[in-house]
């Protein structure tokens, strides 16, 4: 299994409306692309700016690159981050996933 992080920052009174976007973009990309096996959304406020990371765990780099295209390191951006990102970070990074745990996600 592979991981593939994802960065971006917003100000942090868009913060909010970011993630419901990116839960309606990205995440039901994610879904619908064979060989995703699940991602999460964290944020992490740090005064005005607040940093958002979508972690998306796939069965292989062809499973990415089902989502992503051929150039798949390259991060996917959507019409409307141009309305919440501060950068577009060109790059995302990704990691054979070695170990887990169950994750208990009733809390979220």
């Amino acid at each position: 299994m592979i991981a593939r992080f994802w960065h971006g920052r917003v100000p942090t009174e868009k913060a909010d409306r970011y993630v419901d976007y990116v839960t309606t973009t990205g995440l039901a990309d994610y879904q619908h692309t064979k060989g995703n096996r699940g991602a999460y959304i964290l944020r992490r406020a740090e005064g005005e700016i607040t940093h958002i990371m979508t972690f998306s765990f796939w069965d292989s780099i062809d499973a990415i690159k089902g989502f992503a295209g051929e150039e798949y390191e390259r991060a996917r951006y959507y019409s409307e981050d141009k309305e919440f990102l501060l950068e577009f970070e060109p790059l995302v990074t990704h990691y054979d996933v070695v170990a887990a745990s169950n994750v208990d996600t009733s809390s979220l």
